[in-house]
């Protein structure tokens, strides 16, 4: 960890219990406690239907330690899914984290806001956990340079645009925190939202992101294929055939885009699966991308335990 980030956790946050020693479920961080921008009034409580969370206004990251004896200091803010009106948790965040706590990887699940803040809310929110991370890499016994992002459909959207627009101006608030990089060192996109204009528009993650009207500029910036660059970092793309909500052609443009920047990438296409299939079984060879996911993840090294 920097010094800067060092110096950072003491002045971003209150005193919290340390990771491990909650007694009562998994430890939930604040991620603006010092106020959410653009706080609303009057949104009410959030809603909670089948494990899936809606009206977010109070974002968090709830923290999901490593399954093994010695965790191997990687780790995963994970993004759920829903369209950016609401929160796949149970299938796309905490399932996730079960899996990716076997592999050594601690997990941080996050709750970001959405349709009733619109954009940019949800990129300060992702920015904003990436650099919270990193700035307590030491208290969570992780590694300042092996910090990843992973989401799924909306989620991927948001993983997306936090390896593409880590450092734009948007993701800034003026907070001391923001002088911690907010660049993920990997990402990973689970049948990811990527365009928003063209024949791959999901028209309902776009509406809820930008409004009924976003300007061309807006349309042209979180068409994070655009926004691709040679600093994005490490990605792997999984999607599928049979996904008729956001079409697969989304992970080709991104992947597209990542090999013209020359940005280490792969990617896998099944042919069965419908859209959020998470880790559903019984879908053939596409229930077997967290193997996929595995290997790609332990052959750039991010499995290996370090000292």
């Amino acid at each position: 960890m920097t010094q800067l980030g060092a110096g950072l956790l003491g002045a971003a946050l209150p005193a919290m219990p340390v990771f491990g020693a909650a007694a009562t479920g998994p430890l939930v961080l604040r991620l603006w406690p010092e106020g959410v921008p653009g706080a609303k009034n009057g949104l009410g409580p959030e809603r909670v239907d089948d494990g899936r969370l809606s009206n977010v206004s109070e974002p968090t990251l709830t923290v999901f330690a490593p399954a093994v004896d010695r965790p191997n200091g990687a780790a995963v803010i994970i993004c759920p899914g829903g369209g950016y009106v609401r929160l796949s948790t149970q299938r796309e965040g905490e399932q996730y984290a079960a899996w990716l706590s076997t592999l050594g990887i601690t997990s941080f699940v996050l709750k970001y806001r959405m349709a009733e803040f619109g954009h940019p809310a949800p990129l300060q929110d992702v920015l904003r956990a990436v650099r919270l991370v990193r700035s307590q890499a030491a208290r969570f016994r992780i590694k300042a340079d092996r910090i990843g992002v992973m989401g799924s459909s909306a989620g991927g959207h948001l993983a997306a645009s936090a390896s593409t627009l880590f450092d734009h101006p948007l993701g800034r608030t003026g907070a001391e925190l923001d002088r911690v990089s907010a660049r993920p060192d990997f990402s990973v996109l689970m049948y990811p939202v990527i365009a928003m204009e063209g024949p791959a528009v999901h028209a309902g993650s776009r509406k809820a992101l930008l409004g009924s009207a976003p300007s061309a500029e807006t349309v042209a910036l979180m068409s994070v294929e655009r926004q691709v660059t040679a600093a994005t970092p490490p990605t792997l793309l999984i999607h599928t055939q049979a996904d008729t909500a956001v079409p697969v052609e989304n992970s080709i443009l991104f992947y597209q885009a990542l090999v013209r920047a020359k940005v280490p990438a792969e990617m896998y296409l099944f042919e069965h699966g419908s859209h959020g299939m998470g880790m559903r079984a019984g879908l053939g060879t596409a229930s077997e991308w967290p193997r996929r996911a595995e290997e790609w993840l332990r052959g750039r090294g991010l499995l290996a335990i370090s000292n």
